[in-house]
């Protein structure tokens, strides 16, 4: 089991409030990322669910128990730092192995976690091996292992992947998504990479300065985004935005459409522009486009890979009417 409830859960250091009181369910079994800018309250909100934090107010019940003054390690939650904290002189097998030797546990068993650990990471060839002839992924895999032999109710991860390279982060978002659901364990993730939320999640929770601006699925934020922040911040190119008479036009104070919305044209269409950067990526090229009615903006615009256009080109971009999002003056999402 590894129900996490949070009831108005708040934290302050001293006279700053970094996270105002906040409601949160997170249900067994679930999959959810915290994401949000740096600084936005996401790792000090995963610290409080793991006790490394007191909280100043409210309460978190996990499995139903009260567990707001539990220590850390009397929870049944494991936790995977951004760094690996991994022991240098231990082996692979050791360093896995550690939290079971610190709660005494028989020698059986804990050679049996180990192992069935070391088998799901596939770490088995390199079990005898120390931290410092393994590649970064292979470390992080350590540190994973070490924390599922603990069988946890719920697995906390804080920033787990942020010392990889490109590569190796796509390959380690797989993995843990496959443990996941090889595990079928609740799992919190903390990322301000909103890639890694839009791909990893069962669920996503949106901060800005500790509110909680929405909770849904990766679609139910792509598609229906509940306010100017979120539509901004989830989506990559992001969203873009237009205010004044063309927003009027949709009887919003401002209109946002995607890079994806957007059709071009070399002959017609709605919005006159001049192409400026053209990042080609294969498959895809996000073409950054200056409007005539206001050069000094820009427009991005995602088209097939193949799509020819030169800087200085003359093209004409049409909205997708049904995929045109309306904000009111506060932001927030109108119909």
């Amino acid at each position: 089991m590894g129900r996490i409830t949070l009831d108005k859960v708040q934290k302050a250091f001293g006279e700053v409030e970094v996270i105002p009181p906040l409601d949160l369910t997170i249900e067994d079994g679930e999959f959810v990322v915290f994401v949000g800018p740096s600084g936005c309250g996401k790792s000090t909100l995963l610290r409080l669910i793991a006790g490394l934090e007191d909280v100043t107010g409210g309460q978190i019940r996990i499995d139903g128990n009260d567990a707001t003054s539990v220590p850390p390690a009397k929870r049944g939650l494991a936790m995977v730092f951004q760094s690996y904290a991994l022991y240098p002189h231990m082996s692979v097998r050791k360093n896995i192995a550690f939290p079971l030797r610190m709660a005494k546990m028989e020698q059986a068993e804990q050679d049996r976690r180990v192992q069935a650990a070391a088998d799901v990471l596939n770490l088995s060839d390199y079990i005898d091996r120390r931290p410092g002839q393994l590649s970064g992924g292979q470390r992080q895999r350590v540190a994973i292992g070490r924390a599922i032999v603990r069988e946890p109710s719920a697995f906390l991860f804080d920033e787990p992947l942020s010392n990889l390279d490109a590569a190796l982060r796509h390959g380690m978002r797989l993995e843990i998504s496959e443990l996941h659901k090889r595990l079928d364990t609740t799992m919190i993730y903390v990322t301000h990479d909103q890639v890694e939320a839009m791909t990893m999640a069962d669920k996503i929770v949106v901060l800005q300065a500790g509110v909680i601006e929405q909770v849904g699925s990766p679609l139910e934020l792509y598609k229906t985004p509940r306010n100017l922040f979120v539509a901004g911040f989830i989506g990559s190119p992001k969203m873009n935005f237009f205010d004044g008479a063309e927003a009027a036009k949709h009887d919003a104070h401002t209109i946002g459409i995607r890079p994806e919305h957007l059709t071009v044209s070399t002959t017609e269409g709605m919005w006159k522009g001049t192409v400026g950067v053209a990042e080609h990526l294969g498959s895809d090229t996000f073409m950054h486009i200056h409007p005539e009615a206001n050069p000094s903006e820009t427009i991005t615009v995602r088209v097939g890979g193949e799509f020819s256009a030169t800087h200085g080109d003359t093209v004409f971009l049409t909205p997708a009417s049904d995929n045109i999002h309306r904000f009111d003056a506060d932001g927030m999402r109108m119909g």
